[in-house]
């Protein structure tokens, strides 16, 4: 597959690479992925039988409304995911990708609020479709998909409820109480007309990223503006929706904004279920023990990551990519107790800018007609993009929802060869492991049994490693690669 693009952010991203420390491509240049691999001294021992958390599963974002190229701007085009296919394509994008070929893949949608759904009420203070079939096409996609439901949250509320009358920047034009009050009303309204059109929401979020001013949909808090308002909105959510969970901050979790005064009043922290983070392309060895403070302070809620996606592009890296994703997604779980861990984009266009680095596959809207760039693709269809998609169908194949992880224990930490071991809801036994170094790696595995192994880098896809069996495994993974091992039956 070609990669036409040489990066994938845009000026709307241009603060918050700074906030987050930095390019990718300098974190990439010294992190130690080409020294020799060694083995460990000791084997990896599975303790089947020490279970850890529930692991809830994987979630994707839709693109069902336009975006500029390079996050700049909110065009009036209507390109977007399922309305631009073809119903076969429909058909095939929910099989293929987000059931990654089998009865069940992703268990969550996230769904943009004020981006990617920004149709307006004729009072402008609630969220509706933008085109007639809108809700219907999100409708298709969520059964197609078979998903459990949406994550939801405000990219940007409605404009009634801005300082500047619009999607793009500004904050909320009062604190006063009796506008929040107002203002969760029709936060509940806007939940209540999507469960009304058959679209099941699963988790809120009250504000996507609220430290950040962009060039397309947010709404900034500052730390007493975000408590106020959560503290309202999530009361009345709850009362009416007891059954959605909700979140926060959906950037800097319970260090963000806000966080602190949250943890310190315990009614408002009652309606917090987890704590959120956008840790964004960084390097997976951020998240080994010692290194950052993602689960500190997290008053017995649970941390995951909402999004996850490479905002600079550098085709030097596509193989470190695809290792980097799939070991994030095991040092959320592993060493932060994250029971749900999730992708950007599904689906991005053949035309925009920041696309490679963002999606796990590419779809040519109806009004592109530069063939200069995947020139096999056609209007209305969509392909692959395997340096994130491969990341990722491992897991959605052989990491059920509901799977139980189970502890490794490990006689050293290291950051480009990690593993992870779960039990399925039916009881097989699954371990992954990850090589992000230049060299094979030798892993000894003490997990006694049968298992069959299936292989995934940038370039491979469920390749079939056989069967291998006895009291101990040796495995030897090659560079820049991904391995499944489940037990046969």
């Amino acid at each position: 597959m070609k990669y036409p693009y040489t990066e994938a952010h845009g000026k709307g991203h241009l603060r918050r690479r700074t906030l987050l420390g930095g390019s990718l491509a300098s974190v990439m240049l010294v992190d130690k992925r080409l020294r020799q691999a060694r083995a460990p001294l000791d084997p990896y021992v599975i303790e089947w039988d020490s279970y850890r958390q529930t692991i809830l599963g994987l979630g994707f974002e839709i693109q069902s409304d336009s975006i500029g190229s390079g996050n700049v701007g909110l065009p009036e085009n209507h390109a977007s995911v399922p309305h631009d296919l073809v119903q076969t394509e429909r058909e095939r994008f929910y099989r293929e990708m987000l059931r990654a070929g089998g009865e069940r893949g992703f268990r969550y949608c996230r769904l943009a609020l004020g981006l990617f759904l920004r149709g307006l009420t004729e009072d402008r203070k609630n969220i509706v479709g933008r085109w007639p079939e809108q809700m219907d096409e999100l409708r298709e996609l969520v059964e197609g998909a078979r998903v459990e439901g949406l994550s939801v949250e405000y990219w940007s509320p409605a404009p009634h409820w801005k300082s500047n009358k619009g999607f793009v920047g500004g904050t909320l034009r009062s604190a006063d109480q009796g506008f929040l009050s107002d203002f969760s009303e029709a936060i509940v309204r806007d939940v209540a007309y999507l469960q009304e059109h058959g679209l099941p929401v699963s988790w809120w979020g009250l504000q996507n990223e609220p430290d950040l001013e962009t060039v397309y949909s947010s709404c900034s808090y500052n730390d007493a503006l975000y408590f106020k308002t959560f503290r309202t909105a999530a009361s009345r959510l709850r009362a009416r929706f007891p059954w959605i969970r909700i979140h926060a901050n959906s950037f800097g979790g319970q260090h963000g904004i806000g966080g602190a005064a949250l943890r310190a009043d315990e009614r408002t922290l009652s309606l917090v279920d987890a704590w959120t983070w956008h840790h964004i392309g960084r390097d997976s060895s951020e998240l080994l023990p010692g290194v950052n403070n993602f689960s500190d302070e997290a008053a017995d809620r649970v941390v995951y990551n909402n999004e996850f996606e490479y905002l600079q592009w550098d085709q030097r890296l596509i193989p470190w990519y695809t290792v980097n994703t799939a070991q994030s997604i095991m040092n959320w779980m592993v060493f932060h107790g994250a029971s749900i861990w999730m992708w950007l984009h599904a689906l991005k266009p053949t035309y925009n800018s920041e696309s490679a680095g963002y999606a796990l596959g590419i779809w040519r809207p109806w009004d592109d007609d530069n063939y200069t760039h995947f020139p096999d693709l056609q209007k209305g269809h969509w392909t692959f993009n395997p340096v994130h998609w491969n990341a990722l169908a491992g897991f959605l194949r052989h990491m059920p929802w509901n799977s139980i992880r189970v502890e490794v224990k490990e006689s050293t930490t290291n950051g480009d060869c990690r593993i992870m071991a779960w039990i399925s809801p039916d009881g097989r036994r699954t371990f992954a492991l990850t090589n992000r170094s230049g060299n094979p790696r030798e892993f000894h595995v003490q997990a006694e049994g049968r298992f069959t192994g299936s292989r995934y880098s940038h370039r491979l896809n469920d390749l079939g490693l056989g069967t291998d069996s006895g009291t101990a495994l040796h495995i030897t993974v090659p560079a820049y690669t991904i391995e499944f091992w489940t037990e046969a039956t």
